[in-house]
């Protein structure tokens, strides 16, 4: 092969991949009665919210992951391993999170940070742990550990058995 020919082939190629790609570039999205200030449009809306439960929402960036989560419900307790991925800031993840679960009453308790972020909120009867992380692609993820007291008494087991007093 020449070098006329290969150097032809790498500038296709290069081209190719560069317009393949220029389609995946963030921008700020912002939504209709958004805060003007801008800082309203670093996370979008709520899409949803964690499984059945109304008072943890989701930004609308993150999908749910069904094979990497997992739920129980059981008479007396409900919870599970929740897991949304997608391409967020894990800072601005963390922001909007703790806004969020402020804004449904959750009390932040905890909070750790290295490479992850750890949160921890709880609410009577509700306990609610979430580790964001963020990889190499710049994918983030929003791994939620949700435990609910149905009973309302607070003395149940991660197995959903109430402890006898």
């Amino acid at each position: 092969m020449s070098n006329k020919t290969f150097r032809t082939i790498l500038i296709f190629t290069l081209a190719i991949i560069l317009l393949s790609t220029a389609g995946c570039a963030t921008r700020k999205r912002t939504s209709p009665g958004a805060d003007p200030s801008g800082l309203d449009s670093v996370m979008p809306q709520v899409s949803s919210f964690a499984d059945d439960i109304r008072d943890i929402p989701i930004p609308a960036e993150l999908k749910w992951q069904r094979k990497d989560s997992m739920a129980i419900k059981t008479e007396s307790f409900r919870g599970g391993v929740l897991v949304y991925t997608g391409s967020a800031s894990i800072l601005s993840l963390r922001d909007y999170m703790v806004a969020a679960m402020r804004d449904n009453q959750w009390r932040m308790v905890g909070e750790t940070s290295s490479k992850n972020i750890m949160l921890a909120f709880v609410k009577p009867s509700k306990t609610c742990m979430m580790i964001l992380s963020e990889s190499f692609f710049k994918k983030t993820e929003l791994r939620l550990y949700i435990a609910i007291d149905n009973a309302g008494t607070g003395n149940v087991n991660p197995f959903g058995e109430v402890i006898p007093q």
